[in-house]
């Protein structure tokens, strides 16, 4: 194997770790999410960066969910979880772990703890010990119980355990450092009193262990060597160590490394505000295309090829900062350009009768599946008298600068004819209802044999074969770039009024009849779109996954 050559920070640490042997040359990660929402795409990060890096030097990385707080935690994230990172690429094989996995362990622990005199049961408020902790400047306060016997505090953690205290009485503490310029070694929260069934032990527990107690201790028992993790956690690394260090079984360590946080412009990063987003009716579900989860970006038509070159083109740094959405929209446009079906849609229609036609005649011309791969073939798209076109591609009064169809004017149809508008039909009201135009046949193919040239292609459908559809225009869902920054503005006042838009009266071509939901297509001239889960066999529903171009600062 050859010598690899670190591309950030992690793998050089990596490199240095197994250049001096450390873990038996082991490298072994794990992707720890809390079941207590679904993933969002800095959540992918994660998860390209911690499978990525441990295939990058032969390793292993398991999964794991740290359920710690059944409160929060469903069956219904934790499914939603393995079905998001398996639709991105990756497989954690038998290696499928729960912090409730070791709960007993966590606890034979705690004992062993209060036994050394190194945890405590105290019976403050949380407002109490909060305030008692002081401040960064400013040294904390002892709690009353802090020198109380092992005895005593061991007894009273039975109990707790048996559930003879109601929760909010009591909390057992690690004993540490109330004098510790760093906070979370303030004598931290080990355990807390919550009368909840947790979705995997259901009732067997009252008292359920923190975070930060949990999660060190579960990385050890699983083996794991490089324990990779978002910037906020620099400042628990101490108490990761520390929790460690007091296993004392083995020379054995897991590291923990941080690295910046992904945030990105014109959406919300926080569980809990795409929590609020659901269940005040503001998005539709988890999924809605215009939420940053993963099975929303999945149902707008993401690929996850397209997640995982975003993820690699973010890379991985110690720098907080943002990442323009547009980023993410090139890699799913760059994905699509090279895989995406083309086809034509008509999403505003207006009619065409092509006077010179025969009646009641129908043929097909010849379409490109895809010019970036010649691979994908050709298609037969049916042609008759009648055909559709956009409304905004015709214009009565044409500026000087408007070069496709008006009165008199010629175009080209895409792979099939030069056609003329020759008469426009209106409503009593004076809307246009319909075009009469000629086609010339000795233009099919698109091309005139006499060399005349047009200046406009316009994509189309015919009356015949065409597919009622509807499309969705989905469009990002908030209208400033932070509308988490503002300290005077809550982040609902940034709601984008016209994130949606729906479009019933639309006409696709007949190729798509039978696609399946999530089939990524080209509307020609309009940007790519996918199939959604809401399509029935008599109406196909299209979610437009981006534009063709990035058109957010014109």
């Amino acid at each position: 194997m050859d010598p690899i050559v670190p591309k950030n920070f992690i793998q050089q640490q990596i490199v240095e770790d197994l250049a001096a042997g450390k873990n038996n040359n082991r490298v072994h990660t794990r992707f720890p999410p809390e079941p207590n929402g679904y993933l969002h795409i800095g959540h992918a990060k994660s998860i390209c960066l911690n499978f990525g890096t441990s295939k990058l030097f032969g390793g292993i990385t398991n999964l794991r969910f740290d359920d710690t707080n059944p409160a929060k935690e469903e069956t219904e994230y934790v499914d939603s979880i393995m079905e998001d990172v398996k639709w991105l690429g990756f497989d954690w094989e038998e290696r499928l772990y729960y912090a409730s996995d070791y709960f007993d362990k966590l606890y034979d622990f705690a004992v062993e703890l209060i036994k050394r005199g190194k945890a405590y049961i105290d019976f403050q408020s949380q407002e109490v010990i909060s305030e008692q902790r002081g401040t960064p400047t400013r040294p904390g306060v002892d709690s009353p119980t802090r020198n109380s016997s092992p005895e005593e505090n061991l007894r009273i953690f039975e109990d707790m355990k048996a559930s003879l205290y109601e929760e909010g009485t009591c909390v057992l503490r690690a004993k540490i450092d109330m004098s510790s310029s760093n906070m979370h070694m303030r004598d931290p929260l080990m355990y807390r009193i919550l009368k909840q069934p947790h979705h995997r032990t259901g009732d067997k527990w009252c008292i359920y262990p923190m975070y930060d107690y949990a999660h060190g201790q579960s990385d050890y028992w699983e083996g794991i060597t490089h324990s990779i993790c978002t910037l906020e956690f620099e400042v628990h690394r101490p108490l990761y160590d520390w929790f460690v260090e007091e296993l004392k079984d083995s020379d054995y360590r897991p590291r923990q490394i941080e690295f910046s946080r992904l945030n990105i412009t014109s959406t919300v990063m926080s569980k809990r505000k795409l929590l609020q987003l659901v269940k005040e009716g503001y998005v539709k579900d988890w999924d809605d295309p215009r939420m940053p989860t993963i099975c929303g970006l999945r149902r707008r038509g993401y690929t996850p090829d397209s997640i995982r070159n975003f993820a690699d083109m973010v890379g991985v740094t110690k720098v907080d900062g943002v990442t323009d959405v547009a980023l993410l929209e090139y890699c799913i446009r760059e994905d699509l350009n090279k895989k995406a079906q083309r086809v034509m849609c008509v999403t505003d229609p207006l009619k065409i009768v092509i006077t010179n036609y025969p009646e009641n005649s129908t043929e097909e011309v010849e379409a490109i599946n895809n010019p970036e791969d010649e691979n994908m073939g050709k298609r037969k798209v049916p042609f008759s008298k009648v055909i559709y076109i956009e409304r905004e591609d015709f214009m009565e009064e044409p500026s000087n600068k408007f070069y496709r169809l008006a009165p008199g004017k010629e175009v080209r149809l895409r792979y099939a004819y030069f056609i003329r508008c020759n008469e426009v039909i209106k409503d009593d009201e004076g809307n246009i209802v319909e075009l009469h135009c000629t086609y010339d046949p000795e233009t099919k193919g698109g091309n005139a044999p006499d060399g005349r040239k047009v200046k406009a292609t316009l994509h189309w459908v015919a009356e015949s074969g065409a597919l009622s559809c509807e499309v969705r225009l989905y469009d990002r869902l908030f209208t400033d770039p932070d509308p988490d920054g503002h300290k005077d503005k809550e982040f609902l006042e940034f709601l984008n009024p016209d994130s949606l838009k729906v479009l019933g009266n639309c006409y696709v071509e007949p190729f798509v009849k039978g696609a399946t939901p999530l089939s990524n297509f080209q509307f020609e001239r309009l940007g790519y779109f996918n199939v959604d889960p809401d399509s029935t066999a008599d109406k196909i529903v299209f979610n437009r996954t981006v534009s063709l171009k990035d058109n957010s600062k014109k």
